[in-house]
Order: structure tokens, then C-alpha cells, then sequence
């Protein structure tokens, strides 16, 4: 293998895989492939754009390794994590002979990511998944761990399935195609993994202390310890990756999918945390402001749209996974660098959170 790939390994015992970081993977997508084990037939799911950009370098990399290959296009956007384009992709599946000695390979950002890998999960009652994640929000975050979804109207994610891929291959040539605001909503995850573990990568980002390939290696080996400690968020630990994320989906929901890119509401979702935790946690202001530095930084907004009811978000927040019992799993920070799940969080205090980013300034 080539010495400049990067391997991080995701520990999940009999469901360990492999995550290759480097440049050009696209090409060596039918090797690695094969490196897994994999035969049969290759069922490539992707979006009209990073379709028209790279799945032919892909079907060649995988048709060249011996793969039959058919492609699968869905339309790009939020939109397509619906229950009507997951039964077109399994009804188009089916037409093409995908059994269960197939596989999926995703080849595209989060949404893609998301929906194919639900589609994996639940075809044939689970066929393999290869995730090929195009966009940094996917390269470090949405691709690894094993979540898979669809959104409702109710709410984001409510419908979907923990389904780990065989492997994940992170080509970070693919990000030089990605236009601003895809390129900046990525790094709200990056943030995030500064606020709840590694404080120095806020410093990183500022001064791009770090290439991008090993920026994307620590930020799959921070995901990587949380998955492989609480792989399906049973103690409670995976569940700070949440952090922004609960009142960042209501946001994202009550705006309308698409409206926001998911690190766009995430963004406005930390800032409130960021407050929550100045209220409920001891976060010092200074910090606050630092996780907001961060955030303006990458151009992504500080400031809730005036026609967002806060009302309408807050009762959002009762739908969301986060809310279990009657109680809000709320992740809060009381330092840079670590976070905890609060059982003492109230509505008023998200209702203050979400005050703080209606009146803040761009």
C-alpha cells in the first residue's frame, strides 16, 4: 500500500474496519475493496454532483479490480433523506440483481452517506457498505461510526439504523471540488471535536497548524475512540459527539432541509450550547468566545434567521433522539477540551441558549 495512505482503525472487535486517508484513493477503490474481502457485484450510490465529478474514476477503479458495477444517481440535497427515494434506490437495486453477495459503495457527502447506508442496511436484511465520503463534513465525521438514516418531517434522522461499512476510503483530493460554503460547514464538526476533546485543534484551525489529510486522521481517531466506547449510545459516551447537534437539527428542521447546511446548524446550535454551558456548566465567558471565534473563522453564521420562531425550535427539540424520558441529554462543556451529559437542563435554559444566538451580532 502506498506509505502516504494513513490507516486508522475503527476498534468495534468482529466489526473493526479500516479508514484510508490519503490522496487519489479513488483509483485504488476495487483494491481496497478486495482488501476487505468483498466480491460480486458493486451497487455505487451517489448524487447528481459528485456523480458528474467522479464516479466514472470509481466504476473503472472497481470494474479494473474484477467488480461488476452499476451506478445508482439520487438527486443532491437533504431532501433526497426521504422514504420515497429509499424505496426508488431499493426498487433499483433489485432491477440491476443486487443479492446479498453484492455490495453498496457511497460515494458522495453525508446525505449520500446517510441514505445509502440505510439502503445497505435494510436491503436483502443488510448487504455490506463501502462509504466514500467526498465532502470534509463526511471525510471527518458523518461517514464513520455506523449511523445511517432518513429524515421526517418531524424531525432529522428519526429513521435509520446503525449499520458499520467494511471500510472507508477518505480521498482528500476530493475537497478541492467542494465550493465555499460546502468547504466551511465541514469544519463545524472539526470545531466541535476541539470543544469536547481536543482543545488544541482551535488553535490548529486558526493558524493551519495542520495539512489536511492529518487533520482528517485526528479527527477519525477522536470519532473512533467515542464509537468503539459506545458504539450504539447505550452509556451515554458517544452521545457527546452530539454537542450543538440537538439544537442545531431543530434549527436545521424548522428552517426547512436545505435551507441550512447541517454544519451551518450546527454552528448555531454550539454557539448556544456554548451559553447553555456559561449558564449551567461554569464554561468561562473567554471560552465562549473562543468556541464563537472559531465559528466566524469558517464564515458560518452566528445569528438565528429573524423568521425562526424560537417557539417552533424548541418544540423541535422534544422530537429529536436527544430527548428520552421526559429529560433533555443535553451536552454541555464546563472547559475546552471535555464535555458532559447534563440531567439538569431546562427548556428555559435552551430557551436562553437560543435567545443568545437571535440577538448576537454577525
Amino acid at each position: 500500500m502506498d506509505p502516504l495512505i494513513r490507516t486508522v482503525t475503527i476498534d468495534l472487535g468482529p466489526r473493526s474496519y479500516p479508514v484510508y486517508i490519503g490522496e487519489n484513493l479513488l483509483d485504488q477503490a476495487g483494491q481496497l475493496c478486495r482488501r476487505s474481502s468483498l466480491e460480486g457485484h458493486a451497487a455505487l450510490v451517489t448524487d447528481t454532483k459528485v456523480g458528474a465529478l467522479y464516479a466514472e474514476r470509481v466504476v473503472k477503479a472497481l470494474a479494473d479490480s474484477g467488480f461488476k458495477v452499476s451506478t445508482h444517481l439520487i438527486n443532491a440535497g437533504e431532501v433526497s433523506k426521504s422514504f420515497p427515494v429509499i424505496e426508488t434506490l431499493c426498487e433499483d437495486f433489485a432491477r440491476h440483481g443486487i443479492d446479498r453477495r453484492s455490495f453498496v459503495v457511497a460515494l458522495g457527502g453525508g446525505v449520500v452517506g446517510d441514505l445509502a447506508g440505510f439502503a445497505a442496511s435494510i436491503y436483502y436484511r443488510g448487504v455490506p457498505v463501502i462509504q466514500i465520503p467526498t465532502t470534509i463534513m463526511a471525510q471527518v465525521d458523518s461517514s464513520i461510526g455506523g449511523k445511517t438514516g432518513i429524515n421526517l418531517s418531524a424531525g432529522k434522522n428519526l429513521v435509520g439504523a446503525f449499520h458499520q461499512p467494511l471500510a472507508v476510503l477518505a480521498d482528500t483530493t476530493t475537497l478541492a471540488t467542494l465550493g465555499k460554503r460546502e468547504w466551511n460547514e465541514g469544519f463545524a464538526e472539526v470545531i466541535k471535536y476541539g470543544v469536547i476533546r481536543e482543545k488544541q485543534l482551535l488553535s490548529d484551525l486558526r493558524h493551519g497548524a495542520l495539512s489536511l489529510p492529518a487533520l482528517v486522521r485526528q479527527c477519525v481517531e477522536i470519532k473512533g475512540l467515542f464509537v468503539a466506547g459506545d458504539e450504539r449510545e447505550i452509556t451515554g459516551s458517544r452521545a457527546l459527539l452530539n454537542f450543538g447537534h440537538t439544537l442545531g437539527h431543530a434549527i436545521e428542521t424548522v428552517a426547512g432541509y436545505g435551507t441550512f447546511l447541517h454544519g451551518e446548524a450546527v454552528a448555531l446550535g454550539m454557539i448556544a450550547a456554548a451559553h447553555v454551558s456559561a449558564n449551567r456548566a461554569g464554561l468561562p465567558e473567554e471560552e465562549v468566545k473562543e468556541i464563537e471565534a472559531a465559528i466566524k473563522h469558517y464564515d458560518l453564521p452566528t445569528r438565528l434567521p429573524k423568521a425562526l420562531p424560537l417557539s417552533k425550535i424548541l418544540e423541535r427539540v422534544f422530537a429529536d433522539k436527544k430527548f428520552v424520558d421526559g429529560k433533555i441529554r443535553f451536552v454541555v462543556t464546563s472547559k475546552l477540551g471535555s464535555a458532559f451529559l447534563a440531567d439538569n437542563i431546562t427548556i428555559q435554559d435552551l430557551e436562553s441558549g437560543l435567545q443568545a444566538i437571535e440577538k448576537s451580532q454577525p
